[in-house]
């Protein structure tokens, strides 16, 4: 997960940074330090991030691969 694809999903979801953290259960500095590029983010909370997210209906891409419904890509 890059922090754009993070930003991307927050908003997608339409949810802040205090509600992705709390349904994570990792603190909203983290997510907000991750999103900003102004630090990294151990594996754990990026996990549980992740989840979280997925569990809202988000669905994270690599490379090539195709969505399997409606969204959003970064060309870069």
């Amino acid at each position: 997960m890059t922090p754009a694809q993070l930003r991307m999903a927050r908003n997608a979801l339409r949810i802040g940074t205090r509600e992705l953290a709390e349904k994570a259960g990792v603190s909203f500095t983290t997510i907000s330090r991750f999103e900003t590029e102004r630090g990294g983010m151990q594996h754990a909370s990026a996990e549980a991030i992740r989840k979280a997210l997925e569990a809202q209906g988000i669905q994270f891409l690599d490379n090539g691969e195709m969505a399997a419904g409606p969204g959003v890509a970064l060309n870069k």
